[in-house]
């Protein structure tokens, strides 16, 4: 790393950057100049059961400055932004100055804009959705949104389209009618400092294989292995990319370099994803390069 962000070492930090992008090396070197803890960000990495394939901390960054957030849910267990926001709240409040990085736009646009109180989807209605995004695809959930609520969400990302499927489906209101009822945000963005990494798709793509491959040396199979036994494509955590893909490696039903490959191909479409998240929604952040990781 050739150069940090001059940051006042008593403000928030927020870090958000596409996926092998270097954000996380980027808050450990904040937090060891400067001080502080480092929080998660990313809607995978607070499972328990995938720390390789959400690319979690090491137990040995994890030693080298207070982490928080991450691997604190069962892998079983549906955890979503409002889950998050209340983990969050106390963590704000007291210890040490937050740095909180991550690769979900959503949950940084809910901590800085606020997020509607929507009432918890029932078990009956997120299978309904899950079984009809299985047989009818996106399209068909899509189909019942109304216009507002498409706008504003990522129509590409199956997750954002189905929990907004289910708020309507449960609630009888569409998504963006709680959304503007949305209460104030825990950190207005007047009082952080909010950093987006820029990772131009042809410095980031040889990345995010290289990082795969080692992933591969690290255990990532033995990792999937573990999991095989409970696996199940319904559950949140089965969406870490690359798990499907070595899970099928395991029963028999793919190679490995096809598991590896297909793996390599859902993070660089999810990279694209985040990147337009991010020019959508994070026109105001301080634009930190890459390059220099």
């Amino acid at each position: 790393m050739t150069a940090l962000p001059d940051i006042p070492a008593d403000r928030p930090v927020l870090i958000a950057g596409p996926t092998a992008s270097g954000k996380s090396a980027l808050a450990l070197a904040l937090a060891e100049r400067d001080g502080g803890r480092i929080i998660n960000a990313d809607a995978l990495q607070v499972f328990a059961n995938w720390r390789i394939l959400t690319a979690r901390p090491s137990p040995e960054e994890e030693a080298r400055a207070p982490h928080a957030l991450y691997g604190h849910v069962p892998g079983d267990t549906a955890y979503s932004v409002g889950h998050w926001l209340r983990d969050l709240a106390p963590l704000l409040r007291d210890g040490p100055r937050p740095i909180i990085v991550g690769g979900t736009g959503l949950y940084f646009s809910a901590l800085t804009e606020g997020l509607a109180e929507i009432p918890a989807t029932p078990p009956e209605i997120r299978a309904e959705a899950d079984s009809r995004l299985q047989r009818e695809g996106l399209t068909s959930l899509l189909g019942d949104l109304d216009p507002e609520t498409r706008a504003r969400i990522d129509t590409a990302n199956p997750m954002r389209v189905q929990r907004a499927w289910e708020v309507r489906r449960a609630t009888g209101k569409p998504l963006s009618q709680w959304q503007d009822a949305t209460p104030p945000p825990l950190l207005p963005p007047d009082r952080v400092t909010r950093i987006l990494i820029d990772a131009p798709k042809d410095w980031l793509t040889p990345r995010i294989e290289r990082r795969f491959d080692l992933m591969l040396d690290a255990g990532a199979i033995d990792e999937a292995r573990a999991n095989l036994a409970e696996w199940s494509p319904a559950h949140q955590s089965s969406k870490a990319i690359g798990a499907a893909e070595l899970i099928a490696h395991l029963r028999g039903e793919m190679p490995l370099d096809a598991a590896r490959e297909a793996a390599i191909i859902a993070t660089r479409q999810y990279a694209k994803r985040q990147r337009s998240w991010f020019r959508a929604r994070m026109k105001n952040w301080q634009s930190f390069a890459a390059a220099t990781l």
